[in-house]
């Protein structure tokens, strides 16, 4: 019985690096997400298919939030930098008007964490949440964008979204030291919050969620387009996402087709939409599995070298 147990015990440690040999591809896909109200810090998974994930560390927080009063680590955006970095963002508090940051070598290994005051010129800023980071080639510049409510400053749509009137707001940075004056990135005439960018063959798209109270009481995702980076979006026109509310998407490129994941907060469950062309969606959220208790974070893809090192660092569960 003691060598049955001896290696039953040896094919469960064994269970993760036998799927990793089988995985034919050069890549893997990372998740960053948090769980519950984000006290516990960053949480990671992977997927080899970009359908099925599995937890990482036994879904212990892999970094605890330091910076902020509240000291949260909310909405975990990660993105690899042209230094070949992994750089991080994150909402660190529900009021405060800073965002979180640090960086990686190797999504292990993080950095002294940093406290952003994005808003900080705004005295009656109400927050800053689900920031996120995109590298712009064009300008060799990193953009930091996320939603904010400034009280008053857009009376047009305030009867028609409530107490949270927010827009999305950008910043840029070439060093993480020195950060432009912040700008409007996307006004219109409605609330939005839960921005996420891509540059897809030469235009950039932008999803986000749409925050008016309309008569259904459903909130979805859109994506906007715009031929530049830090103007001209809009408007929102046609929803992705059904009769439910939907909220914190991100996206990733698989070989022939976009998946875009999404957060079902009032459910408690996470969706998935897949589309070839970007305009016609179609719903495979019976098709995911992620780790229970995921929400919204964003998705990268890292090497099968990198994702080795980061498995032999962090025990991982499946």
């Amino acid at each position: 019985m003691k060598y049955l147990s001896l290696i039953a015990l040896g094919l469960i440690f064994l269970a993760p690096i036998k799927s990793v040999s089988k995985n034919k591809s050069k890549y893997f896909y990372i998740f960053s997400y948090f769980k519950n109200n984000g006290k516990d810090g960053l949480h990671l998974a992977y997927s080899n298919d970009g359908f099925n994930w599995y937890s990482l560390n036994n879904d212990s927080a892999v970094l605890a939030p330091e910076v902020g009063i509240d000291k949260l680590m909310r909405d975990p955006c990660i993105i690899r930098g042209a230094d070949n970095k992994f750089h991080m963002t994150w909402t660190l508090s529900w009021k405060e008007r800073s965002i979180g940051y640090a960086n990686s070598p190797d999504l292990i290994h993080w950095s002294q964490q940093k406290e952003i005051p994005v808003m900080a010129h705004e005295p009656t800023a109400k927050n800053t949440w689900a920031p996120e980071i995109f590298y712009d080639k064009t300008n060799k510049e990193y953009l930091f964008y996320w939603s904010t409510t400034i009280p008053s400053r857009f009376p047009q749509s305030e009867k028609r979204v409530g107490e949270n009137n927010h827009r999305i707001y950008y910043v840029t940075t070439k060093d993480f030291e020195k950060f432009s004056e912040t700008k409007i990135l996307y006004g219109g005439n409605t609330s939005v919050i839960d921005a996420t960018i891509q540059k897809i063959n030469g235009s950039y798209h932008m999803f986000l969620k749409d925050e008016t109270e309309r008569a259904d009481k459903i909130k979805r995702i859109y994506n906007l387009t715009s031929n530049d980076l830090k103007a001209g979006y809009g408007p929102l026109e046609q929803a992705i996402t059904g009769d439910y509310n939907a909220e914190g998407p991100t996206l990733i490129k698989l070989k022939k087709e976009w998946l875009m994941y999404f957060d079902k907060p009032l459910l408690h469950q996470y969706g998935a939409f897949s589309s070839k062309d970007l305009k016609t969606w179609i719903d495979v959220s019976d098709k995911i599995s992620l780790p229970k208790g995921l929400r919204h974070g964003s998705i990268l893809k890292i090497t099968k070298k990198e994702f080795k090192n980061l498995q032999s660092n962090l025990q991982t569960k499946i």
